[in-house]
């Protein structure tokens, strides 16, 4: 048998390459069982995101209520009681609906007393109420519209006048469709999730022949003429406000112009903060995740956005700044948690992060109605947020597994700097 003879320092350098080989994959086993606990957490586990402080004080729960000082509690009878039972239920009749009354009477030859024979009076009433639901119903409404001439200048003049009552034009030019038609397609596809073919058999079993083409044409139409106009308004009114929240999700659109069926496509959503007054939310779908989409919505506006750390968001001009959003900061300590043993939970900066966030949630609804100024000079525990020796910063950063970003990650609560 042949020998290879090898240096004492290549041995060296064997086990060297060995010892790392063996200490990356164990830190890729280590990822795989994060994810494999994370994955099965998400499927099987709750989707909560609260942290019970009385589950995380488990261990050391009886030392920490403990009170020896106290005496024994005595022991008292407590007579046994009866209570009626409730019925728990959310069903509610609207009181604002109209009520149809219906009373039921004796007739006249019963309304005498079966033992002497004299007249009966009411001595009391029982009331019970249904609801009543009536189905819808169509109708055709024909508009009439009056034409006026002068009997006299017909008779003595070479010019008659003509003059036409006025008539409301159409909600769609050469279309049969009423206003009412068109909201009620609209509330039952978009609302109700019932779709045109649907409400195209519901329909027909009325005896009222509607395609789903005429309607689909009625919805397009109405919304180009009407709601288009609106929607342009209202994003002026949008861009008037100081902060604002953007969010995309993904959306499958069918037989789009240049693209498979299986692509994705976009919905944008912009919507007013918390302090505006008058809410406003609008969609606003694109083909791509591009920046160049909330660049052109956004044209005009000048303030904050919240969103998440999509990246596209930190290629806005300068005048916009993105704020970051705590919620999405949070879940990654709380996913983070999820994974670890629940006696090594309450140690973890992935709990002190979780912690430090809900705190700020604390104050924020606490401080909800006044001005942060103000609320910065009345409360010292607030200012003592900023003291804390776990301090969100710039340059703060923070370990967490590999489960949460695959890095140590640093956590801003803005990522523009003003």
């Amino acid at each position: 048998m042949k020998t290879q003879d090898i240096s004492k320092e290549e041995l060296f350098n064997i086990i060297e390459e060995k010892d790392r080989k063996i200490a990356e994959l164990e830190k890729q086993v280590e990822w795989l069982l994060s994810q494999f606990r994370l994955t099965r957490h998400k499927q099987y586990g709750t989707s909560r995101e609260q942290i019970d402080s009385r589950q995380m004080s488990i261990f050391n729960e009886a030392e920490s209520n403990a009170d020896l000082s106290q005496p024994e509690p005595e022991i008292t009878e407590v007579k046994a009681h009866y209570r009626k039972r409730t019925r728990l239920t959310t069903d509610k009749l609207p009181e604002d609906l109209p009520v149809e009354i219906i009373e039921h009477e004796l007739p006249n030859e019963d309304k005498k007393c079966p033992e002497c024979g004299r007249d009966l009076h009411v001595m009391g009433k029982e009331t019970r109420e249904e609801i009543k639901i009536i189905p819808a119903k169509a109708v055709i409404v024909r508009h009439v519209r009056y034409t006026y001439a002068c009997r006299n200048c017909e008779n003595t003049s070479d010019h008659v006048p003509i003059i036409k009552a006025d008539m409301p034009e159409p909600v769609i030019k050469g279309g049969f469709a009423s206003p009412e038609t068109i909201a009620h397609i609209a509330v039952q596809k978009f609302m109700m999730a019932s779709p045109l073919y649907r409400q195209e058999q519901e329909l027909k079993q009325n005896g009222i022949m509607l395609s789903r083409q005429t309607m689909s044409n009625w919805l397009i139409k109405a919304s180009n003429d009407w709601l288009e106009p609106l929607y342009e308004k209202m994003r002026q009114k949008l861009l008037e406000h100081e902060v604002l929240h953007v969010d995309e999700t993904t959306v499958q659109v069918l037989k789009e112009p240049g693209k498979a069926a299986q692509s994705k496509s976009y919905m944008w959503l912009y919507r007013t903060s918390g302090e505006a007054k008058n809410q406003i939310v609008l969609y606003d779908y694109q083909p791509d995740r591009r920046y160049i989409r909330p660049k052109e919505f956004l044209e005009g506006f000048s303030g904050f956005i919240h969103a998440d750390g999509y990246e596209a968001y930190h290629k806005l001009p300068d005048n916009i700044v993105v704020v970051g959003c705590l919620a999405h900061l949070r879940r990654k300590f709380f996913d983070g948690l999820k994974i670890l043993p629940k006696d090594k939970q309450k140690d973890s900066h992935l709990f002190k992060g979780v912690e430090y966030c809900d705190k700020l949630f604390h104050y924020k609804g606490s401080l909800l109605g006044y001005l942060l100024k103000n609320a910065w000079e009345r409360d010292n525990n607030f200012q003592s947020l900023y003291s804390m020796n776990f301090t969100i910063g710039w340059k703060v950063y923070l370990p967490c597994p590999a489960v949460c970003w695959g890095r140590q990650y640093p956590m801003p609560v803005s990522r523009k700097n003003t």
